[in-house]
Parts: structure tokens; C-alpha cells; sequence
């Protein structure tokens, strides 16, 4: 288990993550026994504090929704510890309630999905669909669930007037402010974004991040923010932990990170951002990873990254690197970290 990076902070962390793992069990055989387990999640440790934003990025399949669903216990595969710190300050290990224990505290915690088309059920209302989780949870009923659905309605920038409108009748970004209204209705203090802007066009993204932004500080809500885009990233999160196949092999404050990367995936990661200038865009050398994404059933030994590494040598196949503090407030888990010229955005 790596160090906890906000050790010796006096708050309390809403979210401390320690040693999660989820594996799947890869069955083969005329028994379907296991015959191994694919590792979406091993071994994150992280914390988020109150008011913060805290983005979770790498490529599609590093493990990163999974971390995003194992904190609202979406499967019961999750080992390892979840403490979250209630509103009535009380602390509990989400990875050990039972389904009713759990409900209080998943109306503390909300997520919005990716896709604002398939996440909303096209057969119900916007009244039945943001209304559902005040019904659920028993928090209101006739008027007053009314009059809630349509004050969220406001705040998320649509009419209350157009409650009794089905999804089709709005336009993809209407549909994510619609999906953000129902993930808030039942105001949470930790909200997880997975891929929250993704779907939408470039003009759409920038109003949802500014509304993201303005519900915030109106609502005092800390983001879990999923995303595999960086530019995004580096304008909505205060952290950034970079994961490569279910690890987290580097954390920081996202200033620090863009600015000089201490892990080389990072290093790469940050070469692909987009550049809005042409003449920036040209001259800069974007770092190819060679080879693919290993099997995440079949990892390999000592370092994963080893493999698409230029920097690897026989240490990175012998020893799984640790993520350890390489600088204040940041943390990678390379055996070489701090000793490489890596270069973040300039």
C-alpha cells in the first residue's frame, strides 16, 4: 500500500481511497471456473477533500470508470477500503455497507453518466426522470416534488415550464444539463463526472463546465472528475491522478503536473494535448507509445508501463515502482522519477 499523499492534513478527506482493487474472474472450460482475473482496479490509493476538484484521466481501459463506480458501490467486487466522511461527520467504509446501509449515503453521493442520450429513458418526462430520486428516497411527493423539479430545472439553465417534455424534444447539451439536474436534485456533496462533456461538441462543453463550475460554488460540491481529455482536465480539477492499466502511477496538483510530469506516460500524455495555435502545434514532437495496452488479465511483471517505455531498463521488469513523493505534493511510481528530462505542456 503506497503513502497517503495528504497525510498530516488537519481536515478530514470526504473521500479516502486505500489499497481499492476490482477483479474480474476470466472464466474458461466446460465448468466455466476461473481461470484468472482481469485487474480493472489494483490497488488505488487516493483522497479527495471537500471543495475540490480531483481528475482521474488515462486511455480507455485503465481501470478509471471502474474507480468512478466502485466509489458509489455500482458492483460488489470491490476489495479494499472506501471511507467516506457523512455530513454528520461520521466516517464509513462504503466497501463493507450492505445495500441498505448504503442507501443514505448514495444520497450523498450522485454520479452523472457520459452519454445524455441513452443514461435518460426516453418514456418518462423530465418531471418522472429528475423527480425519481426525491420519490425514492422519500424526500418529496405531489407539489413540493413539483416545485423542486422545477427550482433544479432553473438552476441547470432550462424551464420549468418544458417538466412535462420527453428527452427527444432537447438538444444534446439540454439532455446533459438534464442529466446533471437529477445527479444534483437531492443536493450531494461528492459528485463523480465520467466523461461529463465528452459526448457533446466543443461550444456545449464550455457552457457545461461552466455551469459544472457555477453549481459548485452555489452548491458546495466536490467532483470525482473521469476523463480522458487533459485540456479539460487542466481547466475544471485542482488534482490529477494519472492511471495506467488499474494503477495510479502519478499524482499531483494539475499546475505542477502539466508543467513538469514526473512519470513517462504522463509525459505522453501531455504531448497529445492539442495545441490552438498551428505554429505552436507544428513545432511541437509528440511522444508515440509504442506497442498496445497489455492484457490487464496478464500484466507485466515489475513496472506495466515497462513495455511501452523508452526509458525501461532490466530494474523497471524486476520491480513494481511504488508511488512515492517525488516532489512536494507529488507522487509517481516510477524507479526513475525525478532523475528524466520529461517535458509537460509549454
Amino acid at each position: 500500500m503506497t503513502a497517503d499523499p495528504v497525510a498530516g492534513q488537519v481536515e478530514r478527506p470526504l473521500l479516502t481511497i486505500k489499497d481499492l482493487k476490482v477483479h474480474y474472474p476470466v472464466r474458461a472450460g466446460a465448468f466455466r471456473r476461473a481461470a484468472g482475473h482481469i485487474r480493472a482496479v489494483d490497488g488505488v490509493d487516493l483522497t479527495v477533500r471537500r471543495g475540490e476538484n480531483v481528475g482521474v484521466v488515462g486511455e480507455s481501459g485503465c481501470g478509471k470508470t471502474t474507480l468512478g463506480l466502485s466509489v458509489l458501490r455500482a458492483h460488489d467486487r470491490v476489495r479494499g477500503e472506501i471511507h467516506y466522511l457523512r455530513a454528520d461527520g461520521t466516517s464509513v467504509d462504503l466497501a463493507r455497507l450492505s445495500r441498505k446501509e448504503l442507501k443514505p449515503c448514495r444520497r450523498e453521493i450522485r454520479m452523472i453518466f457520459q452519454d445524455p442520450h441513452s443514461s435518460l429513458n426516453p418514456r418518462l418526462t423530465l418531471l418522472d426522470i429528475i423527480g425519481e430520486p426525491l420519490k425514492v428516497n422519500g424526500v418529496a411527493t405531489g407539489q413540493e416534488l413539483v416545485d423542486r423539479v422545477g427550482e433544479m430545472l432553473r438552476k441547470v439553465g432550462l424551464r420549468p415550464e418544458h417538466m412535462r417534455r420527453y428527452p427527444h424534444a432537447f438538444s444534446g447539451g439540454e439532455r446533459q444539463r438534464i442529466s446533471i439536474a437529477r445527479a444534483l436534485v437531492l443536493q450531494p456533496r461528492l459528485v463523480v463526472a465520467d466523461e461529463a462533456v465528452s459526448a457533446l461538441d466543443v461550444s456545449v462543453r464550455a457552457q457545461i463546465l461552466n455551469l459544472l463550475q457555477d453549481l459548485q460554488d452555489e452548491l458546495g460540491l466536490t467532483f470525482l472528475f473521469i476523463s480522458h481529455d487533459l485540456s479539460i482536465v487542466e481547466c475544471v480539477c485542482d488534482r490529477v491522478a494519472v492511471m495506467y492499466l488499474g494503477r495510479v502511477v502519478e499524482l499531483a496538483d494539475t499546475a505542477a503536473l502539466y508543467a513538469q510530469p514526473a512519470h513517462p506516460y504522463t509525459e505522453a500524455l501531455l504531448s497529445a494535448v492539442p495545441k490552438p495555435d498551428p505554429r505552436l502545434r507544428r513545432a511541437r514532437q509528440r511522444i508515440v507509445l509504442q506497442g498496445d495496452v497489455p492484457d490487464p488479465a496478464n500484466p507485466p511483471s515489475g513496472c506495466a508501463f515497462r513495455t511501452r517505455c523508452r526509458f525501461a531498463t532490466q530494474l523497471c521488469a524486476e520491480r513494481t515502482p511504488e508511488l512515492r513523493e517525488v516532489a512536494p505534493k507529488q507522487y509517481s511510481a516510477c524507479h526513475y522519477a525525478g532523475e528524466l528530462a520529461l517535458r509537460g505542456i509549454q
